[in-house]
């Protein structure tokens, strides 16, 4: 079956096509559950609940742009109205010592896999906004209207996670550098 045939299976409730979409886009699309989860059951509830959102949506889908990214957008949508559940606290302070460091790392020799993990372990505000910005490539006057913030919130949440991303790149970079002598 070719994704239209899917997608108009969808439109029509057969089961049959829900579950191939499914099994097409599941595993994308847990990816970008896990980003905005704390836990792997939180991103499993997420993806369900995306999914039941898209199956019950998909009659407004109008092939207009790549299907894909119609589901990736109520993914993070679904994956936000969970977080809000949440009452995470979104401050827009940024403390003196974060504010006045520059520097740039280099993380040509980390995996991808590290580099998720350490993403994982940010604060679930700076996580958010570093993984809409960042990597879903949203503004920050999108984000903020996203998360009920302030623009300036958004950026300062994001300069946050990048500054411990770089913090926990230091220490990766030294704990490497230790393990080759």
């Amino acid at each position: 079956m070719t994704e239209d045939e899917i997608i108009n299976g969808c439109k029509q409730n057969n089961k049959q096509c829900q579950y191939a979409l499914f099994r097409m886009y599941a595993g994308r699309m847990m990816s970008v559950c896990l980003r905005y989860a704390s836990t792997k059951p939180e991103a499993e509830d997420m993806l369900q609940n995306a999914f039941i959102k898209i199956f019950n949506a998909v009659n407004q889908y109008r092939h207009e742009g790549a299907f894909e990214g119609w589901i990736r957008k109520i993914t993070v949508h679904e994956c936000l109205a969970s977080l809000r559940k949440k009452n995470i606290k979104y401050t827009d302070n940024i403390p003196d010592a974060i504010a006045n460091t520059n520097e740039l790392l280099s993380i040509s020799q980390i995996s991808e896999k590290e580099l998720i993990t350490m993403i994982n372990k940010l604060p679930e505000g700076y996580r958010v906004v570093f993984n809409l910005h960042i990597i879903e490539g949203y503004s920050h006057d999108e984000i903020a209207a996203m998360l009920n913030v302030e623009p300036v919130t958004s950026r300062s949440q994001l300069l946050k996670a990048r500054k411990l991303l770089q913090k926990q790149l230091l220490s990766q970079q030294k704990i490497t550098a230790t393990h080759d002598r």
